[in-house]
């Protein structure tokens, strides 16, 4: 049995901020990051929580990410902000760029955030379902460095590019979050079975030759397999062009790797759209939202997307979240 420990989110929070600033991240940049990974470990999302902190601290050392970065923003038209994140951590840029992107959607009814020069920004639905905690429907879409291959190549040209919406319930919480990534799994999922030493299961990486493959490493030589074959394709398609050609970031097959030290910093994108429900729909939105969740919860055993990361957020709230003592001391030595 694997040993493990658990913690609150407000010792995941600490350790994770102290570990970003004892590598180098100024504390402005450590705290949303740090926050973020508390709240990504609450949802019952390791593989972007904890376990990427050590990542995070590699990648500030060797200069993959600036640590000390100062976001930029800029409102160039009345409804729309851009953020240039300096090479910094993405979520310094959200952080700064949702400060004004809450208002002026409620202002203007709908409004967007286009970031370039950023960093992985973790777990998508973290950021989405604040706006919706705003009363605002969030979505959000961002890039990442090419493993799926187009259909019929073998070549990855596309990230797993997660996209992500989430739409606010009358008191303010987030009554659905959709969070899905191109690809049948997450690439970090893939990198955790690999550092871990375990095969994965057939069907979610394919070779450097395009075969169906269990072995985590070969996959990562090789490409992710598309969620749902060439429509998976045309997601990461779709979240390609809002990440990185709407924001001006560098394509997936430009970016540089988000795992090892290789290739600098890579510069991907961020988009998100805010919007005002009050402003196209007035109260009949939240009739037709209830409506909506009626059909889903009224079913026996029928999920809506969102109640597992709900359910594993009131349970880490009460009881705290087991983290793996191996991981932990990873990140402790880092402090």
């Amino acid at each position: 049995m694997t040993a493990t420990e658990t913690l609150s989110l407000t010792e995941i929070e600490d350790l994770a901020f102290r570990a970003l600033v004892k590598a180098g991240t100024t504390e402005g940049n450590a705290r949303p990051l740090a926050i973020a990974t508390a709240m990504t470990e609450a949802d019952g999302v390791s593989s972007h929580g904890l376990a990427y902190i050590p990542i995070y601290a590699q990648h500030v050392k060797c200069g993959k990410v600036d640590g000390s970065a100062r976001p930029v923003i800029a409102n160039p038209r009345p409804a729309v902000l851009i953020a240039d994140a300096a090479t910094g951590f993405a979520h310094s840029a959200i952080d700064m760029g949702f400060a004004r992107l809450i208002p002026l959607a409620r202002e203007m009814g709908v409004a967007v955030l286009a970031i370039h020069n950023s960093y992985n920004c973790g777990a998508l639905g973290v950021h989405t379902r604040r706006l919706a905690e705003a009363g605002l429907v969030g979505l959000g879409f961002t890039n990442a460095p090419a493993s799926i291959a187009p259909s019929g190549g073998a070549k990855p040209v596309l990230g797993t590019n997660p996209f992500s919406i989430a739409a606010p319930d009358a008191q303010g919480n987030a009554a659905i979050l959709i969070d899905q990534s191109a690809s049948t799994i997450a690439k970090s999922e893939v990198m955790k079975h690999a550092r871990e030493g375990k095969t994965v299961p057939e069907g979610w990486v394919l070779d450097a030759d395009g075969h169906p493959t269990t072995d985590p490493d070969a996959g990562l030589k090789g490409s992710m397999v598309p969620s749902g074959g060439h429509k998976g394709v045309g997601i990461a398609l779709t979240v390609e062009i809002m990440a990185a050609a709407l924001t001006g970031a560098a394509l997936g097959t430009q970016a540089s790797p988000f795992s090892g030290t290789a290739g600098g910093p890579p510069r991907t994108g961020q988009f998100f759209v805010a919007i005002d429900p009050g402003a196209t729909a007035g109260a009949d939105f939240q009739a037709k939202l209830a409506h909506l969740l009626a059909s889903f919860h009224d079913q026996d055993g029928a999920r809506l997307p969102g109640d597992g990361r709900k359910a594993c957020r009131e349970r880490a709230q009460s009881e705290g979240v087991t983290v793996d003592a191996e991981l932990l001391a990873k990140v402790r030595a880092l402090v």
